[in-house]
């Protein structure tokens, strides 16, 4: 068993890569190792943020991360190698997921390497969605130093071979999410939401940015009041860009009045459930992705997805097993989805595949990914 440092966003910090890495370390110290977590003591700059704050409001966990990285303090990166290597960690992996940390991760891997610490990272995303100058760059930086990557998807893969990133490489499916607790009886989910209790209901979650194609589903969305009138779409999440249209665009349909009921805030696990549960299908109507943990947050509750041809997702999600999957950015296509899953009562069809894809997207794949690479 070995000593084994994470290093990403974890408490105080949210959001899906923060579950990923805290269901991670669980899984590691599971299988025996003595697992420790590091995190930032800055992770961006309020002014770089685009919500409305990057902390959780929960309880701390019973021992909480290390908060060490300033994400732009280079004598933290310094800090934090020695700290680490001080530790006595044998391995330390990253959480790579955006360009904007490259300086500081790849400063730190370095260092530790030096300590004779093994480095691996797990590549959320090589390249972000919007791109920026200066991504390439600060990508290799920070996956240059890594002896190993764990990657989820054949996209990131790919794009890891185009960054002429030669570190090996351990590609497994990114897995369940399972930090939301248990499922709720959908009456009842509806009935603490305030929904209709008999009307298909489709849920798109998380945060609200372009590239996640909420513009496409709204324009899909009078095809669907035409076909099923009681339909009600939840958008559920934090404006990370786009407000003001998307609000626009809500409001020319009819708001809620038109079946689209927006909950425009950072959705607190402990609520997470209710929504999916009320849900007969969660809709990914993405331009671009790697993967997305959403669909896995829909498996863990039992919903099937509705998704686009992009990226990874349709490796998550087959087509007619445990979903819809339709092109991107074609609105007529989504919406005959969308019509088609209410019409014939998919939820309830596609439960079987649904329960064979959780099964299948296990921590335990991730967890043996590292120690193989660990050697």
């Amino acid at each position: 068993m070995a000593r084994i440092s994470l290093l990403g966003p974890a408490w105080p910090y949210r959001g899906g890569i923060a579950h990923f890495q805290a269901s991670l370390a669980r899984t590691l110290a599971q299988r025996g190792h003595d697992v420790a977590q590091i995190t930032f003591s800055r992770q961006y700059p309020e002014r770089l943020f685009p919500g409305t704050t990057q902390l959780d409001a929960s309880a701390p966990p019973a021992d909480p991360p290390a908060r060490l990285i300033d994400s732009l303090g280079p004598l933290s990166w310094v800090r934090t190698a020695r700290e680490v290597a001080d530790h006595g960690a044998e391995v330390a992996v990253f959480m790579h997921w955006m360009p904007f940390f490259g300086p500081a991760f790849g400063t730190i891997a370095r260092r530790l390497r030096t300590r004779g610490v093994t480095v691996l990272a797990v590549v959320h995303n090589a390249l972000p969605h919007e791109r920026r100058p200066g991504d390439h760059v600060l990508t290799r930086y920070a996956l240059g130093a890594c002896d190993g990557l764990v990657v989820m998807s054949d996209q990131v893969r790919g794009d890891l071979d185009r960054l002429g990133i030669d570190a090996p490489v351990r590609q497994v499916e990114h897995p369940v999410y399972d930090v939301f607790g248990t499922a709720t009886p959908k009456a009842q989910a509806r009935a603490a939401l305030a929904l209709a209790p008999d009307a298909p209901t489709f849920l798109f979650f998380g945060f609200i940015r372009r590239y996640k194609g909420l513009h496409v589903l709204l324009d899909a969305w009078p095809a669907v009041r035409a076909a099923v009138p009681d339909a009600q779409l939840v958008v559920a999440g934090e404006f990370y860009a786009d407000e003001d249209a998307v609000r626009a665009q809500i409001a020319a349909l009819g708001g809620e009045a038109g079946g689209v009921r927006l909950d425009a805030a950072y959705i607190p696990d402990d609520r997470v459930g209710l929504y999916v549960s009320a849900a007969d299908a969660v809709v990914q109507p993405y331009l671009s992705a790697t993967q997305s943990g959403v669909a896995q947050v829909a498996f863990h509750f039992e919903r099937p997805v509705v998704t686009t041809d992009v990226g990874g997702l349709a490796e998550v999600v087959p087509d007619g097993v445990a979903g819809l999957v339709v092109p991107p950015d074609d609105a007529p296509a989504l919406a005959a989805a969308l019509v088609r899953f209410a019409d014939e009562g998919l939820t309830e069809r596609l439960a079987p595949g649904v329960a064979r894809q959780r099964e299948r997207f296990s921590w335990d794949r991730v967890a043996e990914a590292v120690e193989g690479l660990a050697g």
